[in-house]
């Protein structure tokens, strides 16, 4: 596939998309505060609903499942329709479900809600990810997606205050309502975004998903299609298994108070931010797959002394610190599926191939709760903590298996 020159406009480099990067940014950021957010009121709701282990371990899960969904539904409309259009939709919905998880009166309520909200951060990422990555300049992609990916501890960290520090006063059905005023920015993105000038000229070419499929398969783009979305099974398994009930450790296994919990939790958040901007310069510096190893190694050391030296860490505070921080930095590197992806697939096919296999990855996260839970319960703590360092590994190796693409032309790629 052709290799990338700089891009230039009238002879002159490209700039950064500031105005794209930043409502993008903040789409993704309440994405994932959206998202998340459940994971840090899962006591006060349960306690409230009276939901079982198996009910809060379905319900942790039913939104990852149902991004899968999303990301390939609305990645098809993006291809269609247009990035803006489309963006609009899919911040809508996922405040809509967040505004209807205040609502709830028990299970079955919540997880129609959460499926709603799950739907619309699937499709956010793919669309904006695709709208950043068409507007940047070559030599900049890997710190645009990094830049743009960085919403997302921001969005955690945030989550992780209301949910923890406001819902004692608020109470969760109010931490949910207010929550769902991030519909203000489907309308700001609706006035102030820019369509992608590379989807508008080569729309035309847009293929239905079936056609996409065929046209991929014609071209030899399934192979990289299942590459990139094993890669986001591997390190996104080691996000969730470990992120999703990390609150719940720290509270009832570590034997944390709230204050102390959100502490820590806030600690790995700053480190994923520091990691996730500093992880688009050494991608773009030294290459996409030796940031992911780097990056992934860090995370499983850290996993590991959280797993099986908790006990000795928090003796001396500062070692636990240490560990929560250097595990946040390692899960920086989620910063670089939006250049990574984009990369390996051209315009006609892009959006929708992102979609597939970056949300089918975060699709099968449905059963990571229940797989720690699991593993939880055959040995403990050390058992649940256990599978993430496993899946940063496998991340740490699997990388390798795709083509390094840091200097790949965007416009110029096409059938081998």
């Amino acid at each position: 596939m052709p290799e990338n020159t700089e891009p230039r406009l009238g002879g002159a480099r490209a700039r950064f998309p500031v105005r794209i990067w930043l409502i993008a940014f903040l789409g993704w950021m309440f994405d994932f505060y959206d998202l998340m957010l459940f994971s840090f009121l899962l006591i006060p709701v349960g306690r409230d609903l009276n939901l079982s282990e198996t009910a809060e371990s379905l319900l942790l899960g039913v939104a990852l499942g149902a991004s899968g969904i999303g990301g390939i539904l609305f990645g098809y409309l993006s291809d269609r329709y247009g990035r803006k259009t489309v963006m609009t939709w899919t911040i809508g919905l996922y405040s809509l479900g967040t505004a209807l998880c205040a609502a709830a009166t028990g299970p079955l309520s919540l997880l129609l809600f959460r499926l709603l909200t799950g739907l619309g951060v699937g499709g956010e990422w793919a669309v904006g990810h695709a709208l950043v990555q068409e507007a940047s300049p070559g030599h900049m992609r890997g710190r645009a997606a990094a830049f743009l990916q960085a919403g997302e501890p921001l969005g955690v960290g945030l989550a992780a205050i209301m949910g923890l520090l406001v819902t004692p006063f608020l109470g969760w059905r109010l931490v949910f309502l207010v929550s769902s005023a991030t519909a203000a920015l489907a309308f700001i993105a609706r006035r102030h975004l820019p369509e992608s000038d590379l989807w508008r000229r080569q729309k035309e070419d847009q293929l239905t998903p079936r056609a996409a499929l065929v046209w991929m398969y014609r071209h030899n783009f399934v192979g990289p299609l299942l590459k990139g979305w094993l890669l986001g099974v591997f390190k996104l398994g080691t996000y969730w298994t470990c992120y999703v009930w990390l609150p719940r450790f720290l509270q009832q296994q570590f034997n944390q108070p709230v204050g102390r919990s959100a502490a820590w939790i806030l600690t790995a958040q700053s480190g994923q931010l520091l990691g996730m901007l500093a992880f688009g310069f050494i991608a773009d510096r030294y290459g996409r797959r030796q940031a992911y190893t780097a990056y992934s190694v860090l995370t499983a050391a850290a996993i590991y002394g959280l797993a099986f030296h908790w006990q000795w860490l928090l003796v001396e505070p500062v070692r636990f610190w240490t560990v929560m921080l250097a595990m946040g930095i390692g899960s920086g590197c989620t910063a670089g599926f939006g250049a990574l992806l984009a990369e390996l697939f051209p315009t006609q096919v892009r959006n929708f191939a992102m979609g597939t296999s970056y949300n089918c990855a975060r699709g099968i996260q449905f059963f990571a709760p229940m797989l720690v839970s699991f593993f939880v319960g055959l040995y403990g703590v050390r058992g649940g903590l256990s599978v993430p360092m496993v899946l940063a590994l496998a991340t740490a190796t699997w990388v390798w298996t795709l083509p390094e693409t840091r200097h790949r032309d965007l416009a110029s790629i096409g059938p081998a």
